[in-house]
């Protein structure tokens, strides 16, 4: 059955929107994405839902879908608060930041979207680049590892300098250089109702070196909340763009369809990634990220 959705002005069938989201979000949240990056390109060239209003409508599926996933991390103890804490601290003033650039300099973001690919490309190849040499995270033993070999444990967390412990090894990075970085990403994240996630983990797997296992249920509650504040952003400043033409307000229902699907894939993705080797997640992951990038690069030379 088909259905025309008023505010974004899309028609589609009633159950693609939440399947597609399934699919896609169950895959991704295995790597700590949300998937909203790849239901972007599905609403803009699937869907023809260009306008502004695209981007806090992604936000909507990110709100809805996330906790599952976030909730079933902190359950099975292997979220890495600090982490997420600092994530936030950067993205949050940085999806604002980028609302405003989305509204008021890029309306449809075609040059900035080249910027994005490039920076993904670099990212997704550094992440291919790690596989090739052979990555240094220990595999899954062969055997069903116990739960509390999942769990992380903190072992210092100052300004200068984060450390934890995961499975025998230790890691570390920097608080303020990474939150720097997630105040960069988290404007990118404004300008395309993503929530950073896309971006944020392949530096901090491919860059910092962090293991993809320790990240992902903070890079999903980083998302989650820059998510919030983008959807907020944007429903606050709609009525001042009113006569633009163009809607900027989420559509809410075409979301929500979205989030339904996304809560499902989310939740069944974080409940499968302990039985997901390292090297097979980060495959993906950047398997993810050079397809968006080349998508982005190739529409803005032969769009």
């Amino acid at each position: 059955m088909e259905v025309f959705f008023p505010s974004s002005g899309v028609q589609t069938q009633l159950w693609l929107p939440p399947l597609v989201a399934l699919v896609i979000s169950f895959f991704t949240s295995m790597a700590g994405v949300s998937g909203a990056f790849l239901l972007l390109p599905f609403q803009m060239s699937v869907l023809g839902f260009t306008s502004p209003a695209v981007s806090p409508t992604n936000l909507v599926f990110n709100i809805l879908a996330i906790p599952a996933g976030v909730w079933r991390y902190v359950r099975e103890r292997r979220m890495l608060w600090p982490l997420a804490l600092i994530m936030l601290v950067g993205t949050v003033p940085g999806v604002v930041a980028g609302g405003f650039v989305r509204l008021a300099l890029l309306p449809d973001a075609r040059g900035f979207k080249l910027f994005v690919g490039c920076v993904l490309l670099y990212l997704g190849l550094r992440l291919v680049a790690d596989l090739v040499r052979r990555d240094p995270e220990p595999e899954r033993p062969p055997s069903k590892p116990s739960q509390s070999e999942w769990n992380t444990r903190v072992v210092h967390w100052r300004l200068s300098s984060l450390s934890y412990e995961f499975r025998g090894k230790r890691y570390q990075c920097s608080p303020l250089s990474l939150a720097l970085a997630c105040l960069l990403i988290g404007g990118v994240g404004g300008v395309y109702g993503v929530g950073g996630g896309a971006i944020i983990v392949p530096y901090v797997v491919g860059v910092l070196r962090l293991p993809v296992h320790t990240i992902a249920g903070a890079t999903l509650l980083s998302t989650l909340g820059t998510s919030v504040v983008g959807v907020l952003f944007y429903q606050l400043v709609a009525p001042w763009y009113a006569g633009a033409g163009q809607p900027v307000a989420p559509d809410w229902l075409l979301g929500g369809l979205f989030g339904l699907g996304g809560m499902a894939g989310i939740y069944l993705g974080a409940r499968a990634q302990r039985h997901m080797r390292p090297t097979w997640l980060k495959a993906l992951l950047g398997l993810l990220i050079l397809y968006v990038s080349v998508r982005y690069i190739g529409g803005y030379f032969w769009s």
